[in-house]
C-alpha cells in the first residue's frame, strides 16, 4: 500500500493550489453578480456602468476620419445586451483615445476611468502597443489592471483586431505575440480575457477575406465590430 507523508501531501496540494490558481476567469461566473444585477427590474435594479478603454478601434474610427460610433463594438454590444437584459439600465462609456498606447492611457487612467465607477471594464490597447514594446505594453496593462483590481472592478482584456499589414497566419506575428502577452495577464490576475484576435484568425483560417471585415488596415467596419461585439456577449449569457 502507497503511503503518502504529511509533507509530502502538503508540498504537491500547495502545487496544485498554485497552479490552478493562474488561470483566466471562467465566462460562465466571473461576472455572476453582474448579470444578477441586470436581472432585477425596477425598483431594485441601478445603472450598470460598462467602460471601454483603449485606442480608435473601440472609440469608432473606422476609415479615418470619420467616426462611426454607434456601429463600433462597445455600442453594438450594448444592442445586443439590451436583448438579453430588458429590463436593465446600461451605460456603455468610452474613455478610449485614438492613436493612443496603453502608456497614456494609464496616465490618464485614474482621472478619465475610475472617476466612471465601472462595474465592468474592457482594456483593449495591443494594435497601438506595437510601438511601444511589450514590455512597456505588459508594466502598463499591469498598472490599470492592479488600480481597477483594487476598487474590485472586473477587468476583461481584449486582445487585439487585425492589421491587414500583418498576416495573422504566420506563426508568431507581432499581434499574436501581444495576445499570448494579454492570454498571460489575464492568467495571472485571474480576469477575463476577450479574444478578438482568435476570432479573426479562425475566420482567416477558414478562408474568409478579413479585408470584407475592415473600413481600412486597422480600422474594422460594422462587420468587423460585430465579430468583437459577439465575443463580448458570451461573458454575460
Amino acid at each position: 500500500m502507497l503511503r503518502i507523508s504529511s509533507i509530502t501531501l502538503f508540498f504537491f496540494l500547495t502545487l496544485f493550489t498554485v497552479q490552478n490558481s493562474f488561470a483566466q476567469a471562467d465566462p460562465k461566473n466571473y461576472l455572476n453578480d453582474i448579470k444578477a444585477e441586470l436581472k432585477k427590474e425596477w425598483p431594485k435594479n441601478r445603472t450598470i456602468n460598462l467602460v471601454f478603454h483603449g485606442h480608435s478601434v473601440p472609440t469608432g474610427y473606422f476609415r479615418t476620419p470619420a467616426v462611426h460610433k454607434l456601429e463600433a463594438y462597445p455600442f453594438l454590444t450594448l444592442k445586443q445586451l439590451k436583448e438579453v437584459y430588458p429590463n436593465a439600465v446600461i451605460n456603455v462609456i468610452t474613455t478610449s483615445i485614438g492613436g493612443e498606447n496603453s502608456l497614456q492611457g494609464e496616465k490618464r487612467f485614474k482621472r478619465d476611468v475610475l472617476t466612471h465607477k465601472p462595474d465592468v471594464l474592457f482594456i483593449d490597447y495591443a494594435l497601438n502597443d506595437r510601438s511601444i514594446g511589450l514590455e512597456k505594453s505588459r508594466e502598463a496593462m499591469e498598472k490599470m489592471i492592479r488600480k481597477a483590481l483594487k476598487r474590485n472592478i472586473k477587468v476583461i482584456l481584449m486582445t487585439p483586431s487585425p492589421d491587414l499589414t500583418v498576416d495573422i497566419l504566420k506563426p508568431d506575428n507581432i499581434l499574436e505575440q501581444f495576445t499570448s502577452q494579454l492570454i498571460h495577464l489575464a492568467d495571472k490576475y485571474n480576469i477575463g480575457l476577450v479574444d478578438s484576435y482568435g476570432a479573426f484568425y479562425e475566420l482567416a483560417k477558414s478562408g474568409e477575406d478579413l479585408k470584407s471585415y475592415m473600413a481600412q488596415s486597422n480600422h474594422p467596419q460594422k462587420k468587423g465590430h460585430q465579430v468583437i461585439a459577439d465575443e463580448i456577449v458570451k461573458w454575460f449569457k
